[in-house]
């Protein structure tokens, strides 16, 4: 039995057709002529029963009989229904796999909502991180600033030591002068001045000892120099190793852009990777808490070191007035023994020739 209603008698009328209009009736043309329908089996079948034949095939037709031709026809449509049976299975099978498959999109799309709400999420996260990390930069910055404000200082705390050491150097030399004239007082009027002498020779030596002792204090003090500008040394290596990882940080950042970048091809992997990241996040967070802690460090060694500092001068500044007085004392001792020497020169004739 013929499928799709395809018989004899349509072959037929599409074969006069094709005929009419000239055209060569061939299997193709004819069943694009009915339509792309019926077996090509069954038009070239037909085809051939509605030939023109030559006596010699009509004669073996006669002679196969009705009874093969049932045969025939019968394997025919029985081979038909087991290919239609089989068509009916495969679509049925398309069908259940069609909607296992349309399930799965569904779920994908589900889970591809996911992912990319969390790859949001970090986004967010990255960007705080990094609002975070300008931050620490900047402070970061200003505590360079403060170092180099801190090392200008020191260097005009070491500019006002050297100007010291020269008033101390002048002094000395005023000394040597003074113990000059006071030789050739001595050599002029020396049994009238012995016991000024001698106590000008105590006053001298507490001036030497108060002098020996300002110099060990400056020396002091210029120790403490050398160790504030070791501990500037190490607070700007400090600053340096800050720098060193705020990039290692950005770099951090910017692997995790690039990871996210290849959380959004592959989203398949995005909740490991996601999971991965915060980790990373929080390693990151740490490091910044402690580049804040080293930061406050910072702070109050700076402190510390502009109250060291603020102390030097302090003490610079009462070893001035102690000069100053001390060289009063010393003009003024120098002014009485020149009034005795006046008066001794009108009471008494020196020698010709003074005592060695």
């Amino acid at each position: 039995m013929a499928r799709g209603g395809i018989n004899k008698a349509v072959v037929q009328e599409a074969r006069q057709a094709l005929l009419a209009r000239g055209v060569n009736p061939s299997i193709d043309a004819v069943r694009v002529e009915l339509g792309n329908t019926g077996s090509k089996t069954t038009i070239s079948r037909y085809l051939k029963e509605l030939e023109p034949s030559s006596p010699e095939p009509v004669a073996a037709r006669e002679r196969m009989g009705d009874m093969l031709n049932g045969i025939v026809q019968m394997l025919l449509d029985q081979l038909m229904e087991e290919g239609q049976e089989v068509i009916s299975q495969a679509t049925a099978a398309f069908n259940v796999q069609r909607a296992a498959l349309e399930n799965q999109i569904i779920e994908l799309r589900s889970e591809l909502a996911t992912a990319q709400g969390n790859s949001a999420t970090q986004q967010a996260a990255i960007e705080t991180q990094s609002a975070e990390l300008v931050t620490t930069q900047s402070s970061l910055q200003a505590e360079l600033t403060r170092n180099a404000n801190l090392n200008n200082r020191c260097t005009n705390l070491e500019s006002l030591v050297a100007e010291k050491d020269k008033h101390i150097q002048s002094l000395e030399e005023k000394h040597v002068q003074a113990r000059g004239a006071l030789e050739h007082y001595r050599e002029a009027a020396k049994e009238q001045r012995d016991q000024d002498q001698r106590k000008h020779e105590s006053q001298l030596h507490e001036m030497q000892v108060e002098q020996r002792k300002l110099r060990e204090t400056i020396a002091v003090k210029q120790d403490d120099l050398t160790r504030l500008n070791r501990d500037n040394e190490r607070l700007l290596g400090e600053a340096r190793q800050q720098s060193k990882a705020l990039h290692t940080q950005e770099a951090l950042v910017q692997s995790l852009n690039s990871q996210i970048q290849g959380l959004r091809q592959s989203e398949a992997k995005s909740v490991g990777v996601a999971e991965h990241l915060k980790e990373q996040i929080s390693a990151l967070r740490e490091e910044v808490k402690a580049l804040h802690r080293a930061t406050a460090i910072a702070d109050l060694r700076e402190q510390e070191t502009v109250a060291l500092l603020a102390t030097v001068q302090k003490e610079n500044e009462h070893l001035r007035q102690v000069k100053i007085e001390r060289l009063g004392l010393e003009e003024g001792s120098d002014a009485s023994s020149g009034a005795e020497d006046k008066q001794f020169t009108g009471h008494a004739k020196p020698s010709k020739r003074p005592r060695r």
